[in-house]
């Protein structure tokens, strides 16, 4: 099998990997990490990948669970140091307007469930089937997840626009 049709997938959805993940985590770095341990998890089982339906859902799958498994571990050390507060994200890029910023928080206060499905329908630019492949949830969840993530997000973001007018 020509490893050109992975380097084709490679070109085409490396990107959107780490966009989608790292609207998960916040952190660009922890998200190029993701991205480049889902390729290499899909490469080394791409035989496998080839014949799925949509290899780019089941990178985006691999991410997800990766991340979650980070979250978790990072969450049961915190428990075990007994520290108060996660670890801080690194600074988001410097060309990054105002509003950009103000939204990628407002994502991060999120629910994971919600954050999620934020992600990959809107900044990875999914359908709703393919989200809801990807986290293996029905349609109908992920529906509701984004209904519900909408409105936290026009309050959360409706409330820091009343701030700055005030």
């Amino acid at each position: 099998m020509s490893d050109q049709w992975f380097a084709e997938l490679y070109e085409a959805s490396y990107r959107r990997i780490v966009v989608g993940t790292y609207g998960l985590v916040g952190d660009i770095g922890e998200a190029e990490e993701l991205a480049q341990e889902a390729f290499a998890i899909a490469y080394s089982r791409r035989r496998r990948v080839r014949t799925t339906d949509n290899p780019e859902a089941w990178l985006y799958t691999v991410a997800i669970n990766l991340a979650r498994r980070r979250w978790r571990r990072r969450n049961t050390l915190d428990r075990l140091l007994r520290r108060e507060t996660p670890p801080q994200p690194v600074e988001s890029p410097e060309d990054w307007t105002g509003e950009h910023l103000e939204l990628h928080a407002a994502i991060k206060k999120l629910s994971y469930e919600h954050r999620a499905v934020v992600v990959l329908h809107y900044l990875a630019d999914m359908p709703v089937d393919e989200v809801a492949a990807a986290l293996a949830i029905p349609v109908g969840t992920v529906k509701s997840r984004l209904a519900r993530a909408r409105a936290a997000l026009a309050t959360s973001l409706g409330a820091h626009r009343e701030v700055e007018n005030a």
